[in-house]
């Protein structure tokens, strides 16, 4: 698959996909960064969504520690507290 691929994954289909099968917890979690994601690639941001987006990550990436193993965590489950940064500096994401 290609970098376009992983991102319509991530942003629409995994919420498909997985809706009927995982408990609500578990789905809602999904769902958050997958809307982060989404929200980040977006060709409009404003600084008080931005801010939002800093805030939320924060909680969501608690959440899914809270969920799955501490295996599953390596320093990559860790960049998206850093991207609203990396947007707010350098602009949406498709201009670079």
């Amino acid at each position: 698959m290609k970098s376009h691929d992983y991102h319509v994954f991530m942003q629409t289909l995994i919420l498909l996909a997985f809706h009927d099968l995982l408990p609500n917890g578990i789905w809602d979690a999904l769902t958050e960064i997958s809307h982060f994601f989404r929200d980040i690639c977006s060709s409009k941001l404003n600084d008080d969504h931005i801010e939002r987006l800093e805030t939320n990550i924060i909680e969501t990436i608690c959440k899914l520690e809270m969920i799955f193993l501490p295996l599953f965590f390596d320093s990559m489950e860790h960049l998206p507290v850093h991207l609203q940064f990396e947007v707010k500096f350098g602009g949406p994401v498709q201009y670079r």
